[in-house]
């Protein structure tokens, strides 16, 4: 904003006709939106060409500023401080040769003996100690994951660095302003949707070692697709999940993140060269329908039927799925079908077209998360290839469980990253609030709840960064046999800290976080998209079981001794 204006200048523009206010050192012409404040007319009146800096800070946060400003602001006080351009992201280092890491021996130095002396030198695969990044963010201790606050990571690299900026951005500019808004309306636009699968998001976030560029003409802008590893995929969830709104990721990456690797990693190379390409560009949508009215957590026994033809070309499925995120959206549905006799043996994997006909979806109004577009699936006499037949037939148990651990994920690193949200406005909260003549910040049993908050949700990231690179590491086989205990387990710690941080957010916040909008609009619709993670994915009492019984069972295999 070029134009600059005196403190007497803008103090004369204080009647209800023209009316201009200052916060922040920037100045507001407030004439024509005084009849939308939703505080009324008055209050704005009784600050007119005055800093209202004060008073605005006291009812209102950062998203409201960003989303007007542009459209109010009229210039800024004489003598105010210029804001300095952030650095630009480093630029995208080349990639490193491929080296093979399966048999390659762990190497820091080797020694070489010289005339007169012996001094380690550096062999060929060693490795120089990683240093920590520049600080990033509003540094607020435990806001952020530590590789943001200047601490060293052996997982994170300048390649993170560049994207969680670039999607940082994004979202600041794109998202936040508008999610309260699109909550309510329950859909986020098509638009920001599809600049998910131009910006290259879509193709890097289906867990795999390798970005599909074959698939996409996108690229992410600030990483190239011979460096893509799946913590570019935990930043891009974890930065879009700083919104603060369960039904936006859920609207976003939801369907797409479990209902498209199944296809990608067992589906026929026909079909997937046939509809990928229109997916990831964001294009058509797809989604998973396993859960159904009659059966959640007890997928062996889901009823959804799919009989062959006589001719053995196609299915006749008949059924009904529930609490299918995205699907009343989408032109795919990766279904659990029973093609077989009772239990998990008679469980396959169908890519059901809404071109086949015989499909209906009706969005359904849930407690939370209501941009996902939650949605009630019926079959009807739907008639499909059997090239749509997703791993072989009877076996589709298989493909299911190999993807829960990558939902499981997605869901985990929502999760924290929504407690950190929690915890990060009600710092700020409690640093501005005052009750019995102090801040909120200086009771002590008010940073006791801050403290609780921050060891649950470092505990449980750290545990995540240490899963993620086991997947990193080992084999799409070898991962869902030895981390599906822990990814189980980590999925109940990481939703109990979501409901423990939401709920302690909420009784630092008070009422603002009983009322839709406003400081506590993020706590407010965090708290009721609890239930949202607590449930799906695997409830928290089957996962703790599952996370014992799984462990017992691998390290059984491993030798365990007892």
């Amino acid at each position: 904003m070029s134009k600059t204006f005196s403190k007497d200048a803008v103090a004369s523009h204080k009647k209800p006709d023209d009316l201009w206010i200052i916060v922040d050192d920037d100045v507001y012409d407030m004439t024509q939106f005084q009849t939308e404040h939703p505080g009324g007319q008055k209050i704005l009146q009784r600050v007119g060409g005055m800093d209202a800096s004060k008073q605005f800070w006291k009812y209102h946060n950062e998203s409201i500023l960003k989303k007007y400003k542009a459209q109010l602001q009229v210039g800024s006080l004489e003598g105010k401080k210029q804001e300095t351009a952030p650095p630009s992201p480093p630029a995208t280092p080349p990639p490193a040769e491929k080296r093979d890491t399966a048999n390659l021996e762990k190497e820091t130095v080797e020694p070489s003996a010289e005339s007169g002396t012996v001094a380690p030198v550096p062999g060929k695969n060693a490795h120089e100690a990683s240093e920590s990044m520049d600080p990033y963010g509003a540094l607020i201790p435990y806001a952020d994951p530590s590789w943001y606050q200047s601490y060293h990571s052996p997982y994170f690299k300048l390649t993170h660095a560049a994207l969680r900026e670039e999607v940082r951005k994004w979202v600041e500019a794109e998202i936040e302003p508008n999610v309260s808004e699109w909550e309510e309306g329950k859909k986020v636009p098509d638009t920001i949707y599809k600049q998910m699968g131009e910006r290259g998001y879509l193709a890097g976030l289906m867990g795999l070692h390798k970005f599909p560029e074959e698939y996409t003409k996108h690229r992410v802008r600030s990483v190239g697709p011979e460096q893509w590893d799946l913590f570019h995929e935990l930043v891009v969830t974890d930065e879009i999940s700083r919104a603060g709104s369960g039904g936006l990721v859920w609207n976003l990456i939801g369907g797409f993140g479990i209902g498209c690797p199944p296809l990608v990693k067992f589906g026929k190379k026909s079909v997937v060269d046939r509809i990928l390409p229109d997916i990831l560009n964001g294009d058509k949508r797809i989604c998973l329908a396993i859960t159904e009215p009659d059966a959640g957590s007890d997928v062996a026994n889901l009823c959804c039927e799919a009989k062959l033809t006589e001719d053995g070309k196609h299915y006749i499925v008949n059924g009904e799925k529930k609490w299918i995120t995205n699907g009343v959206w989408c032109d795919y549905f990766t279904t659990a079908v029973r093609t077989g006799g009772p239990g998990m043996s008679g469980v396959s994997a169908l890519l059901i077209e809404r071109s086949h006909g015989g499909v209906s979806t009706r969005k359904m109004d849930c407690q939370g998360v209501w941009a996902s577009g939650t949605t009630y699936v019926t079959f009807e006499d739907v008639k499909v290839p059997v090239e749509n037949l997703i791993g072989k037939e009877n076996q589709g148990f298989k493909v299911l469980m190999t993807n829960f651990n990558h939902e499981r994920i997605g869901i985990i690193i929502q999760c924290i990253r929504f407690s950190r949200v929690c915890y990060e406005e009600s710092v700020k909260y409690a640093h501005k609030r005052k009750t019995f003549g102090k801040r909120l910040i200086d009771h002590p049993v008010i940073r006791l709840k801050l403290a609780h908050m921050a060891r649950q949700i470092e505990a449980s990231y750290n545990w995540l960064e240490n899963v993620v690179y086991q997947c990193q590491q080992m084999t799409e086989t070898e991962a869902m046999l030895k981390l599906g205990g822990a990814i189980a387990g980590l999925k109940a710690q990481s939703t109990t800290t979501f409901e423990f941080c939401a709920r302690e957010a909420s009784q630092i916040f008070g009422g603002l976080s009983y009322s839709r909008g406003g400081q506590g609009a993020k706590v407010e619709r965090l708290y009721r998209d609890v239930r949202a993670y607590a449930i799906p994915g695997g409830s928290e009492e089957i996962m703790l079981d599952l996370s014992i019984k799984q462990a017992l069972r691998v390290h059984k295999a491993l030798g365990m001794k007892l």
